[in-house]
């Protein structure tokens, strides 16, 4: 076995991070894909690596899940948490505040490298790196980030107390957001460019009957406008044309996410969204050793057992291929 040399970093785990052995897989990712991966990896006895920006999942860190089977409620962190414990238990290594810049295939291994300069060799990647909010292209919306326009109501919700705000998106994570939103504001608008909301029933009703949700359909959202912070929102209802204006001091926008697949360009195949194509069936991109689940992978259903799941079917396919390597490899010895 290659020496093992301390690289220096946030990294959790009782051994030290290596940058000269090959590990069997790193996995790419902390998410809920990726941490199911590395418990499965690590019960197969993988020698395996976590490379992530943070640990877990900062969009569902405050979020109470409450579809998680066997689970009825529990805290996004909490169930996090408890799947990481899982893996470092199974002698899995995370090094965080890694942003990966490429992969390259080496003489029969994998490269991974991070904007730091890290190189990390591998047999196999596992690729759970998720996604990232979609923004808003519209007059504003870029000057005032941070400045009364966010992404994360887990982050920023408390900082809006007693305004009224606005949540731009149909879907679930909308609604959500809207729900979070609840506990602080004076009152929250949601507004999509849909005729129906997309969002579950149950989660509509639930803000209908806060008394503080007013949800308006058919709405495209033309401009942000403020001073110094945001003031307002400027929309257009998509059925008369005409042009109306919410007073708010604060605007969630929750229109979709990107796949974080941009170091894979160019190396793996991916579809028109950047989702990177897999095989349904063991979750092998188009590179031989290399896999990829969670929501960065062109499956549909986004949802977090089904991450849970694709991480799993990854290091069990990961190690088959491990296994089918190394027993190439004695029949050539």
């Amino acid at each position: 076995m290659a020496e093992r040399s301390l690289d220096m970093g946030k990294a959790t785990g009782s051994i030290p991070v290596s940058r000269t052995m090959v590990y069997d897989s790193i996995i790419i990712g902390s998410g809920m894909a990726g941490l199911t991966a590395a418990v499965y990896a690590g019960r197969k006895k993988m020698n395996t690596l976590v490379l992530t920006k943070e640990i877990g999942e900062p969009f569902l860190a405050g979020y109470t899940v409450e579809n998680y089977p066997g689970l009825p409620e529990i805290s996004g962190g909490e169930l996090m948490e408890k799947i990481k414990e899982q893996a470092l238990k199974f002698g899995v290594l995370i090094k965080e505040e890694c942003v990966i810049s490429s992969i390259e295939k080496k003489n029969g291994t994998f490269l991974v490298r991070t904007i730091k300069g890290d190189n990390f060799e591998t047999k196999t990647v596992i690729i759970a790196a998720g996604r990232m909010p979609k923004k808003l292209d519209v007059p504003g919306a870029k000057e005032f980030e941070n400045r009364g326009v966010s992404f994360c109501t887990i982050c920023d919700a408390p900082l809006f107390a007693g305004r009224d705000v606005a949540v731009i998106g149909g879907g679930n994570a909308a609604l959500t957001s809207a729900l979070d939103l609840i506990s602080y504001a004076n009152k929250v608008y949601v507004l999509q460019h849909r005729e129906k909301f997309k969002g579950d029933e149950l989660l509509q009703e639930r803000l209908k009957k806060s008394g503080k949700v007013e949800l308006i359909n058919n709405a495209e959202t033309r401009e942000i406008k403020g001073g110094k912070f945001v003031e307002s929102l400027f929309y257009e209802d998509l059925i008369t044309g005409e042009k109306k204006e919410l007073a708010v001091g604060g605007i969630f926008i929750s229109i979709g996410q990107i796949p974080n697949s941009n170091f894979a360009e160019g190396f793996l195949g991916l579809n028109e969204r950047g989702e990177i194509v897999v095989d349904c069936r063991t979750a092998q991109s188009t590179v031989s050793g290399v896999f990829a689940a969670g929501d960065v992978a062109d499956l549909p259903f986004k949802q977090y057992i089904i991450a849970a799941g694709e991480g799993a079917k990854a290091a069990l396919s990961a190690h088959e291929y491990l296994s089918k390597l190394e027993n190439r490899n004695q029949k050539l010895d």
